[in-house]
C-alpha cells in the first residue's frame, strides 16, 4: 500500500521551504524515521523523516524546489507489516472519520457535485440574486473549479490541491488572493471565506502579482551576470516583506556612553575566555535587554490582530542575528534573564559557530520574543531593523566612535555606541518607545543601578 510523506511543520511561523537535499533514491528500502529530504527555511536546516518504513516509490520534489508544509515529497510502497497494522487501526475507527480519510482526492466528479450542491445552497438563501442568473453562474465557477485543480501526474511535485467552493474561489479572485497560498481552515481542509479574508487582512492588502515585480531588461544597457538566490536568501526575503508589510515600524535612535563598559569588558576578558566564550557587547546587551524586557512587558510580547489582544510571555528568550556565508540566521537563546553574562557569552560564541558551521536545529531557532542584531563590527552610524514578526521590537546597534562629552565643567573623550530601536505600532506607543531606549542607555551607562532598580 502506498504512503505518502509530507513535509511537517518544520518550525515557529514557517509555511514554506527549500528543498536543499534529496537523501534517497526510488527504489530504496528505508526504515521509519530515516531522513528522506533535507529542507531549508530561514530559521534552520532540518531533515523530514520518513513516517514508514518500506520502499521508495516516487521522489516527487527536486532540489531547489520551495513546498509548503504538507506537501507530499516521496511516495512509499510500505511494509506489508506496517499495511496490516494500518489497516486494524482504520478498522476500529469511526466509520464516518474512516471515509472521509479513505476519500480519494482525486475523485473530480465528487468534489464538483459537494461544491456545486453547497452553490446552490448559498444561492437560495440569497434572495435578492435573480435565480436564472445564479444557475448560470454556479455552472460557470463549478467549470472554472474542474479546471483550476490541479491534476495529478508523474509530473507533478507536490499535493497542492485547493479545496475550495465556487463562492469561495469567487471571493479570492475579487480580493485578488492566491489560493494557493492558503491553508484551509474548514472541514478536511477546505478553504473558507474566513481564510481568504485574514489572508488578505494579513498581507496589508498588498498585491502579491508579478506586475510588481517585473523588472526591465537590464542588458540593453550593458553586460550583466545573474545568481540564483540560495535557499536561505529565498526564505529571508519572503518573510521579512511579510513582516515589512504586516507590521507599521516605528523608529527610535539613541547614544549610550560605553567607556565603563569597554573597561569591563577588557578586564573581565580572560576570565570569560577560560569558560570557552567570548566577553562581548552583545552578550552583555543581552543580559540588558533580558531585564528591560520584565520591566517593559509590552516589548516582551506578540500581538493577534484576529482575537484582538496582546500575547505577553512570562519567558525571555533573545534572538542575536549572526551573519553566515549563505545569509543572516537568527538563533534563540532561551531564558537569557536566569543566566549570568558569563553563561550567555559561551552560549552565544557556541551558537554562532553552529550557525556559520550550519549546524543549527529547530530548536536553537524556535520560541524567540525580541531581536538583537549587532553591526558595530563592521560600521555604519544607524540603521533600521525590521521587526522579526511576530515579535514586536528589535534593537540595533552600531560602530561605537570616540566623541567629545561635557563632564564635570570639562570636556572629555568618551566612547559612545549608537542604537537603533524598531517597534511594532500596534502595541507600542511612542513614549514606550522612547522609555525603553533611555533605559537601556542609563544601563549601559551604570548597569549597576540598573539591575538595582
Amino acid at each position: 500500500m502506498a504512503k505518502e510523506i509530507k513535509i511537517p511543520q518544520i518550525s515557529e511561523g514557517v509555511d514554506t521551504a527549500i528543498i536543499s537535499e534529496i537523501l534517497v533514491a526510488e527504489g530504496d528500502t528505508i526504515e521509519e524515521d530515516q531522513a528522506v529530504v533535507s529542507v531549508e527555511t530561514d530559521k534552520a536546516t532540518a531533515e523530514v523523516p520518513s513516517t514508514a518504513a518500506g520502499t521508495v516509490k516516487e521522489i516527487k520534489v527536486s532540489e531547489g524546489d520551495e513546498v509548503k508544509v504538507g506537501a507530499v515529497v516521496v511516495i512509499l510502497e510500505a511494509d506489508e507489516e506496517e499495511d496490516e497494522q494500518e489497516e486494524e487501526d482504520t478498522s476500529s475507527d469511526d466509520p464516518k472519520e474512516t471515509e472521509e480519510a479513505d476519500q480519494d482526492p482525486s475523485d473530480e466528479e465528487k468534489e464538483d457535485e459537494d461544491e456545486k450542491e453547497e452553490t446552490e445552497d448559498n444561492d437560495e438563501e440569497d434572495e435578492s440574486d435573480d435565480e436564472d442568473e445564479n444557475k448560470k453562474e454556479d455552472q460557470k465557477n463549478s467549470e472554472e473549479d474542474s479546471e483550476e485543480k490541479p491534476q495529478k501526474d508523474s509530473s507533478s511535485k507536490s499535493s497542492d490541491k485547493v479545496y475550495a467552493s465556487p463562492g469561495v474561489r469567487r471571493l479570492a479572485r475579487e480580493l485578488e488572493v492566491n489560493l494557493q497560498e492558503l491553508e484551509g481552515s474548514g472541514e478536511s481542509g477546505r478553504i473558507t471565506e474566513k481564510d481568504v479574508k485574514n489572508h488578505k487582512n494579513n498581507s496589508g492588502g498588498q498585491k502579491t502579482g508579478s506586475s510588481l515585480e517585473k523588472l526591465p531588461d537590464f542588458s540593453k544597457w550593458g553586460a550583466i551576470e545573474t545568481q540564483k538566490l540560495n535557499n536561505i536568501k529565498k526564505a529571508t526575503a519572503k518573510n521579512m516583506t511579510a513582516s515589512w508589510q504586516s507590521i507599521p515600524h516605528v523608529f527610535q535612535f539613541g547614544e549610550a556612553d560605553i567607556s565603563g563598559i569597554e573597561a569591563y569588558i577588557e578586564k573581565h576578558q580572560e576570565n570569560v575566555e577560560k569558560a570557552g566564550g567570548k566577553l562581548t557587547l552583545t552578550s552583555i546587551l543581552t543580559k540588558i535587554v533580558a531585564t528591560a524586557l520584565h520591566q517593559f512587558p509590552k516589548f516582551n510580547a506578540s500581538i493577534d490582530m484576529e482575537k484582538e489582544e496582546k500575547i505577553l510571555k512570562k519567558y525571555v528568550n533573545i534572538n542575536i542575528a549572526v551573519a553566515t556565508e549563505k545569509g543572516l540566521l537568527v538563533p534563540v537563546i532561551k531564558n537569557a534573564d536566569q543566566k549570568s553574562i558569563k553563561d550567555l557569552s559561551v552560549e552565544i560564541a557556541e551558537i554562532a559557530e553552529k550557525a556559520r558551521a550550519g549546524k543549527l536545529s529547530n530548536e536553537d531557532m524556535e520560541g524567540g520574543n525580541f531581536s538583537i542584531s549587532n553591526l558595530g563590527g563592521i560600521g555604519g552610524t544607524n540603521f533600521t531593523p525590521i521587526v522579526y514578526h511576530p515579535q514586536v521590537a528589535i534593537l540595533g546597534i552600531s560602530k561605537a566612535s570616540t566623541k567629545p562629552v561635557y563632564i564635570d565643567g570639562k570636556f572629555e573623550p568618551r566612547s559612545i555606541l549608537p542604537l537603533s530601536l524598531s517597534y511594532d505600532h500596534r502595541l507600542i506607543d511612542g513614549a514606550d518607545g522612547a522609555a525603553f531606549i533611555n533605559w537601556i542607555e542609563k544601563a549601559l551607562e551604570d548597569p549597576y543601578e540598573a539591575l538595582l532598580n
